[in-house]
C-alpha cells in the first residue's frame, strides 16, 4: 500500500517547478524568445572557468579510487579545514573542523540542522515570506512550523507578531537572509534586535533556541547594503550554505552546514549529523565536489548581473505603478500584486506570457515573486509586457 502521507503530498506538488515547466511547455508551443519566464531561481552566469578546470585537474592528479570512492560522513577533514579557515579569514570567526558538517546542498544542511536541536513535536519559527519547502522539511522531521507574518512595509521582522508566537516550545528560529522571494537582507540592527530577543527568551525558558540561518544567496548582495554575518551576531546560530549560488552550482548540490563554535553543544551538534544522514539516507556528499568547491572557495561566478537586472526592472517597475520593497541581494524581487489575488494576478500574467509565483506560495499574499535570473536582453524585452500588465489594471 502505498504511504498516505506521501500520497496526500501529490496535492501540494512545487508550485515553482510546476510554472518552470508551464513555461517550457509554452517554449516549445511559441518559441522560448517568446516566453517571459520569470519562476525559477535557477542561475543564469556560468560557473567560473577554475571549477571545471579544478575538476579536470582533481581527476588527472588523483587516483580514481580516491576520487570516486565513499569519503568521511562528516566530509574530507581537510575541506572541513578549507571551509573553517575561510569563514573565519572573513568574518572574524573561530570554527574549527569540528564546527564543520558537508550536506548535500543548503537543504541537507537545513535538514540535518533542525533534526540535530530538536525533537519531534517541538515549534520551528519562521518569517513570512519565506521559502515555500520550509514546510515539507519541518514536517519531515515531526516539528510544527510557526510563520511570523510579514512585515509588508519593510520585509523586515515583525517583532510584535514574532513575541506573540514565541513561547517554551519553540527550540528554533529559521531565517532566510538574503531572502527568498523578496531579495531583503536582514540589516544590523534587525539581526542584534532578534539575537537580543532569543537571548532573553533562553533565560526565561531555561533551554537554548538556536538560530538556523539559511544563507545560499549570502554572496549576492548589493553594493552598499548591510547585511551581517548573522552567526557573529547571536553565538546559538547553525549557518546553512550552499555553492549553488554564488559559483552556479545548482546541480551539484554541495554545501556545509557551520555551527558557531560559541553554540550550546556546538561539536556534539555536528557529530551527530552523520546520524541524522543515516535517518534520511543523504550519507555523505560527492568527493569530487568537495574537493572541487574547497579550491574555489572564496571565488564567485559573475554576479554582477543580477544587480544590473534588479535596477532596471525595479526602476522601471516603480514607474508602471508597482509597489516593491527594493531587493538588498539574491535574484528575486517580491512587488504587490494589482489585486488583492495575486494567482489571479499572476494568471492575468501568464496571458501576456509572464510567468511569476503567486505569494501565497510563500505565505504572503497579494504579492509576486520575480526571479529576475535571466539574461539582460530578456529583462529588456519583458519590459513592455509588464507595462501591458498595469494597463490591465489602470496603471
Amino acid at each position: 500500500m502505498l504511504s498516505k502521507r506521501y500520497t496526500a503530498m501529490l496535492s501540494e506538488k512545487d508550485i515553482i517547478f510546476e510554472i518552470a515547466g508551464y513555461g517550457r511547455q509554452r517554449a516549445q508551443e511559441i518559441g522560448a524568445d517568446n516566453v517571459f519566464d520569470f519562476s525559477l531561481g535557477n542561475p543564469s552566469v556560468p560557473a567560473p572557468p577554475s571549477v571545471n578546470q579544478t575538476m579536470t585537474d582533481i581527476l588527472r592528479e588523483r587516483s580514481s579510487l580516491e576520487v570516486h570512492g565513499y569519503g568521511p560522513g562528516m566530509g574530507l577533514p581537510e575541506v572541513r579545514d578549507t571551509v573553517a579557515q575561510s569563514l573565519n579569514r572573513r568574518f572574524g570567526m573561530n570554527y574549527e573542523r569540528g564546527h564543520i558538517f558537508m550536506t548535500i546542498g543548503a537543504a541537507g544542511a537545513v535538514a540535518h540542522a533542525l533534526r540535530a536541536v530538536t525533537e519531534p513535536g517541538d515549534e520551528i519559527v519562521a518569517f513570512a515570506p519565506y521559502f515555500p519547502e520550509y514546510r515539507p522539511y519541518t514536517a519531515g522531521a515531526g516539528l510544527n512550523l510557526r510563520v511570523v507574518p510579514a512585515n509588508v512595509d519593510t520585509l523586515q521582522i515583525n517583532f510584535e507578531a514574532l513575541e506573540e508566537i514565541l513561547n517554551p516550545k519553540v527550540a528554533a528560529v529559521l531565517v532566510n537572509s538574503p531572502n527568498n522571494p523578496s531579495g531583503v537582507v536582514l540589516s544590523t540592527p534587525t539581526v542584534r534586535r532578534l539575537a537580543g530577543l532569543l537571548e532573553e527568551k533562553q533565560r526565561e525558558y531555561g533551554h537554548p533556541i538556536y538560530l538556523i540561518s539559511d544563507e545560499p544567496y549570502r554572496e549576492i548582495r548589493f553594493t552598499g547594503v548591510d547585511s551581517p554575518y548573522i552567526a557573529a551576531c547571536y553565538p546559538n546560530t547553525i549557518t546553512c550554505y550552499s555553492f549553488s549560488k554564488s559559483i552556479s552550482l545548482p546541480g551539484e548540490r554541495i554545501g556545509y552546514l557551520a555551527v558557531n563554535p560559541a553554540a550550546e553543544q556546538a561539536e556534539k551538534i555536528v557529530e551527530v549529523c552523520p546520524q541524522i544522514s543515516r535517518t534520511i539516507g543523504q550519507n555523505g556528499t560527492a568527493t569530487l565536489m568537495q574537493l572541487t568547491v574547497a579550491k574555489c572557495i572564496e571565488e564567485t561566478s559573475e554576479l554582477s548581473i543580477y544587480e544590473h537586472n534588479k535596477d532596471r526592472l525595479y526602476r522601471e517597475l516603480i514607474r508602471d505603478g508597482f509597489t516593491c520593497v527594493e531587493p538588498g541581494g539574491t535574484f528575486y524581487m517580491f512587488p504587490r500584486s494589482l489585486e488583492p489575488d495575486d494567482v489571479a494576478f499572476c494568471q492575468q500574467a501568464r496571458e501576456l506570457e509572464l510567468l511569476f509565483v503567486p505569494g501565497s506560495a510563500f505565505g504572503c499574499p497579494g504579492h509576486f515573486r520575480i526571479a529576475y535570473c535571466v539574461p539582460e536582453e530578456k529583462v529588456i524585452r519583458a519590459l513592455p509586457r509588464f507595462r501591458q500588465l498595469a494597463k490591465r489594471y489602470g496603471k
